[in-house]
This record gives structure tokens, sequence and C-alpha cells, in this order.
């Protein structure tokens, strides 16, 4: 974002910087949602427009949507309505997910001017300025399922020198019960090994000492194109100088074997950090899920990263909830969780998409029931998470620090490689480098260190 004062908002943003063009661009949902954004942000930067926040009167505004669960298309709506009233003459674009399954739900939304889906987010300026000639909705969504290629949207202008995203997958074939992503997204698409290569030169140059190879379904990289493997992309990456740390976004279990790890481990910069989704601790509701995997599969795909890298931070996603679980499959869950001793849970309830097999399923289970069984295994995942932090104290990590702490003065914070967010207290200008930190003690969800 430019260097500019973006908690100023109408008559005193244009009296500082007079009347300039701005856009704000409100993003939900995933890291690579996250990655889409920076790359629409530049787009119209580099048109001279000047990014602001999500709070203050823009010409245009952009809702980069999710639909993983139906809050997600509820917020969507909330911000669409927020704002209009901010800017009524403002061109509304929503792109992303949502509008990508529910074309003419979005359309019908009071204000909305442009609808792009999953595809053709380079086009975002050019239909923006397009609308502001016409009177009419411009509606771009296809059918996604035809998509074949992988459609880059590039960033050329960096904005922080710590951690970057990289997008090198689309689309997901997996169809599991519960999940909308594959309507949304569509077919896998795997990019070039290299353009990734060619992106992470350009991060090193600029500073960047860890980069995170982030996708819709990252597991399935490669399997559209050449059958490259996802290890051949983490051996190209890992060659580029001064790039001193990889990590991956969530990972299909399945990917994982002996093989894998031990190409890993040789590469010497993958994070020992591996965001492996669960969903279920039964057995029956995996199945019931279209999982690919038991719970026996999974330990031991656990046990096999921890064999290798026995300092590994395995973290997960768990939906509770899910149509006719009951507390004896609830209760698999709780004890499958204690058995692994996940580092980080995220927990989330069950929420019927429509289109998907599991919204037709019978007994779908009660809002209370839901809350209630959140709340036990959100218990559960923060002690878990506090005992494996514990272990750490008195030892010696390296963390890459990242920003300021916005709670605790002087002092700066970032992770280890484990996915460990420790705080210390250092020069604000370590900010961007790796250190050697010793441990001094843990909190709820980070360590104190020196």
């Amino acid at each position: 974002m430019n260097n500019i004062d973006i908690t100023l908002s109408g008559e005193e943003f244009f009296h500082r910087y007079g009347r300039k063009k701005t856009v704000s661009i409100f993003t939900l949902g995933c890291k690579v949602n996250q990655y889409e954004t920076e790359a629409m942000e530049e787009i119209f930067e580099k048109d001279g427009y000047i990014v602001v926040n999500s709070e203050d009167i823009a010409d245009i505004y952009v809702i980069n949507t999710c639909t993983v669960t139906n809050l997600s298309d509820r917020k969507s709506r909330q911000f669409i309505s927020r704002a209009k009233k901010l800017n009524q003459d403002a061109v509304i674009a929503v792109v992303g997910c949502y509008s990508q399954v529910s074309p003419e739900e979005v359309s019908k939304i009071e204000g909305v001017d442009v609808i792009i889906g999953t595809t053709e987010r380079h086009r975002i300026l050019e239909l923006c300025k397009e609308a502001k000639k016409k009177s009419e909705k411009i509606n771009i969504v296809k059918n996604v399922n035809t998509q074949k290629q992988f459609e880059p949207i590039n960033i050329d202008e960096i904005k922080s020198k710590t951690r970057a995203y990289i997008k090198i997958q689309d689309g997901c074939n997996q169809f599991c019960s519960y999940c909308i992503i594959p309507y949304a997204r569509g077919p896998i698409r795997s990019r070039r090994l290299e353009e990734i290569i060619g992106e992470t030169e350009k991060l090193a140059k600029v500073g960047f000492k860890e980069i995170v190879l982030a996708g819709i379904h990252v597991a399935s990289y490669g399997k559209d194109i050449d059958k490259t493997p996802l290890t051949d992309v983490l051996k190209a990456v890992a060659k580029v100088d001064g790039i001193e740390r990889i990590r991956l976004s969530s990972l299909e279990p399945t990917l994982i074997d002996e093989e894998f790890m031990k190409t890993i481990v040789n590469i010497g910069k993958v994070c020992d950090h591996f965001h492996l989704s669960l969903q279920s601790g039964s057995d029956t509701v995996l199945k019931r899920m279209n999982r690919k995997y038991t719970t026996s599969q999974y330990k031991d795909i656990v046990n096999l990263i921890r064999k290798h890298m026995p300092n590994a931070g395995i973290t997960t996603d768990i939906i509770v909830g899910f149509p006719e679980e009951t507390e004896e499959e609830f209760n698999q869950t709780l004890e499958f969780v204690k058995d692994i001793r996940f580092s980080k849970i995220h927990v989330f309830k069950y929420s019927p998409r429509k289109g998907t097999p599991a919204a037709e399923y019978k007994n779908q289970i009660d809002g209370n029931i839901k809350n209630s069984r959140s709340e036990k295994l959100m218990a559960l995942g923060e002690k878990l998470m506090f005992e494996f932090n514990s272990t750490f104290v008195g030892k010696t990590l390296s963390v890459l620090f990242e920003e300021e702490s916005k709670r605790e003065k002087n002092f700066i914070e970032g992770y280890t490689t484990n996915y460990i967010r420790v705080k210390s207290k250092q020069e604000i200008n370590n900010i961007g480098s790796i250190n050697d930190i010793k441990i001094k003690e843990a909190k709820d969800d980070f360590l104190i260190g020196e």
C-alpha cells in the first residue's frame, strides 16, 4: 500500500492528498485470495490509484469473496451494502468464489456493477472503467470447469520484506461431500515451474527470505502438466540465492510418504511445519465426507513426519457438527486430537453449502450442539498448543522477525520454522532478519525469547 494515512476519510483525506483516484479491496478467505488481492491492488496502483482501507471513501470498491461457509457469503453482502453507503457513486465489483458459484444471487444485490468469478481478475481495472460508462451490470462469470490452464495474475512490486506467498496452483478435483470449492475454482491447474522460479528470484532480490507455496490443493501440483512432482518445485525454489525458508500451505495428508520426507529433509530449507487437513477424527465421518484416508493412515503420516522432523509443528482444520455426527463420533475426534497432539487447530462448525452432497444429508446437526462441540474442541486445541509451545522453553530457535508487537512495547515478533509465534525485545531494524532466540517463557499462543 502507498505510504499514506489510511485512517483519514472524506474531506480530511482529500484536503491532505488532493482529489486522487482511490480503490478499496476487501478480502475474505484463504491465502490464495490474499495473494490475488495484492495482485489486483497493483493493477490499480499502476494506473495511478491510491489503495485505501475498507472504512474510507473510495471511487471503486472490490470485494474479493469466499464461499466456504454461509457466514462468508453474508460478510460479502454486508460489505457490499456498507461500501454503497460510504459512496453512492462508487463502482462496486464483486469477484471470487461467491460470485463464481452464485452469480445470479450477486447480480441481484443492489449496487453491484461488476461481477467476476475466479478467472479473469486481471481485467478488474478495465471492467471497472467500463462500468462507469454503462448503466447495466457487467457480468463475465463463466463456467470454470472448462478452464484447463493456470491463469497467472502477477505481482511485480513487493510491499513487505519478510514472508512472501507465491500461487503455484489453482482448482481441486477432490470433491469432498461438504465442500463447494471444486465448483468455485474448477479442476486442478498448475503453474509452470519456470514462472514460479522467475517470481521467486524477483522476491529474493528485494530481500525476502521466506517463500510460502500456496494453492487451492497444493498436493495435486503437477498432475496436469508433465507429471511434475511438488518436490521438483521445492528443489528449484531452494536453489534461488537469498531464499532461506520454504513453507508449504495446507496439504492433503496422502501426499506425504517416506520418499517425500527424505527429499525435503535433504533440501534443507523446507520448514518443519505441516498443515494437514484432518476434518474429523472419526473414520465413519471421514467416509461420509468423502475424505481419502482413514485415521490410522493419518496417524502413520504424522509419525513419519516426526521421525524425520522431531520438532515439526502439525496444524489442522476440523469440522464439527457434520451431518449425522453422533456424540460417539465427536468423542472419537476428541480422543484422536489428543493422540496426535496438534500444535494448533482451526475449528469450523459445519455449514451446508447448496450444491454439495452433504447439504442433502438427513439428520443435520442442531446449532446448539455444534456450538458446544466447537467450544470443547477449541479448548482442547488451546491446551495442546500451550503444551507444544512449552516444550521449547530453554531452547534456542530460529525466528524470522516480521513486525512490531501490537501489545508489548519495544518488542518485535515473528515465526519459527515450525510456526510458533515468538516475541522478543529487539531493535526495530531486526525486522526482516532471521535470528537465533533463546526461549524464556511460554504464553497462551506465543513464546517470549531474547
